[in-house]
């Protein structure tokens, strides 16, 4: 490839995770300030995987400046790191959220309202695809399998706003009162396998996509 061309789209690419970073912690804290307000766990559940999703931003964003000096796409130890902080938090916010959401089934708790969980969600789902095609066009472009990686990984936050949003609006029309907690429980669901996937990353230190079959 000529080097220009892949200097160029390492850039985007760069971009592309600094954007992420940026736009989840934005999330994060618009998601857990309203989950907190309305009493909506799926929408609190939601922003706290949005803050883990910006340790992962980091490494990411670390691995594409470190691809471009070295030439290497293997993981090194500060990358290896934030897999393990990235994985570990997941698997907290798996337990808590399950934990949380089987106590408010059986205490009937509901939130006050899921509107801006429905908000949040579908705004989250069209920033997240257009990011993930990016990423996949860069990746493509370049080459790497640690960018596809990462788009295949950014596709898993479209699925989690997906359950977001249906668990959010079917709540606001209908008032059935499991319906957020359910939707908690589903994103305990992802949040175990990105756990799970990004332990397993920093343990064998290949990079691969993220297999979410």
């Amino acid at each position: 490839m000529n080097k220009i061309i892949g200097s160029k789209y390492y850039k985007v690419a760069f971009g592309l995770a600094i954007f992420t970073i940026v736009y989840n912690l934005f999330e994060g804290i618009i998601s857990t300030y309203f989950g907190y307000s309305d009493e909506s766990l799926a929408l609190f559940g939601f922003g706290l995987d949005s803050f883990v999703e910006t340790v992962s931003g980091l490494g990411i964003a670390h691995m594409i400046i470190r691809i471009t000096t070295q030439e290497t796409e293997s993981y090194d130890s500060f990358e290896k790191t934030a897999l393990k902080i990235t994985g570990y938090s997941f698997y907290t916010l798996a337990i808590v959220l399950l934990i949380t959401g089987f106590y408010n089934i059986i205490t009937n708790h509901a939130p006050t309202t899921t509107i801006w969980g429905i908000i949040i969600s579908l705004i989250s789902i069209l920033i997240m695809w257009a990011l993930a095609f990016w990423k996949v066009r860069t990746g493509n472009i370049l080459h790497s399998d640690a960018i596809l990686a990462d788009a295949e990984c950014t596709k898993v936050c479209i699925y989690m706003s997906v359950v977001l949003l249906i668990s959010s609006a079917v709540y606001e029309v209908t008032g059935f009162v499991y319906l957020d907690s359910l939707g908690a429980i589903g994103l305990a669901y992802y949040s175990f396998k990105e756990g799970k996937e990004s332990l397993e990353k920093a343990k064998t230190g290949r990079i691969e996509c993220c297999d979410h079959d």
